[in-house]
């Protein structure tokens, strides 16, 4: 079956620091410009002719965590991976997600067709 796709790639400067339930210096505040891929697909484009439009992905993403401490604007331990899960989940049509926060260190997440 034919679908369309889309991918932006986002680049966010934001601070975190790590629950952790071991010994490690991420516990400490610390930031990172972490780079962000975002993967969407449609079967059908909408009525504008589009997937998802990119200004609505930056939206979602940029506007919400650039220059932002990731502690305070979301509800959950702030790992690369779980970034990736609510970025995913806040963006339509979104079935993938890259969080590099850093050169060689990078999570994703995707989307089971079954979700």
């Amino acid at each position: 079956m034919s679908m369309y796709y889309v991918t932006k790639t986002l680049e966010i400067s934001a601070a975190h620091r790590l629950q952790l339930d071991y010994e490690s210096k991420c516990t400490n505040l610390h930031g990172h410009n972490w780079i962000v891929t975002v993967h969407c697909r449609a079967r059908s484009l909408d009525s504008n002719g589009m997937v998802t439009d990119f200004t609505h992905i930056k939206k979602a993403v940029s506007d919400v965590l650039d220059h932002a401490c990731l502690n305070d604007v979301l509800p959950f331990n702030p790992t690369a991976e779980n970034i990736a899960r609510w970025i995913c989940d806040s963006v339509k049509n979104c079935y993938r997600v890259d969080v590099r926060e850093s050169e060689g260190n990078t999570a994703s997440y995707e989307r089971d067709d079954n979700d």
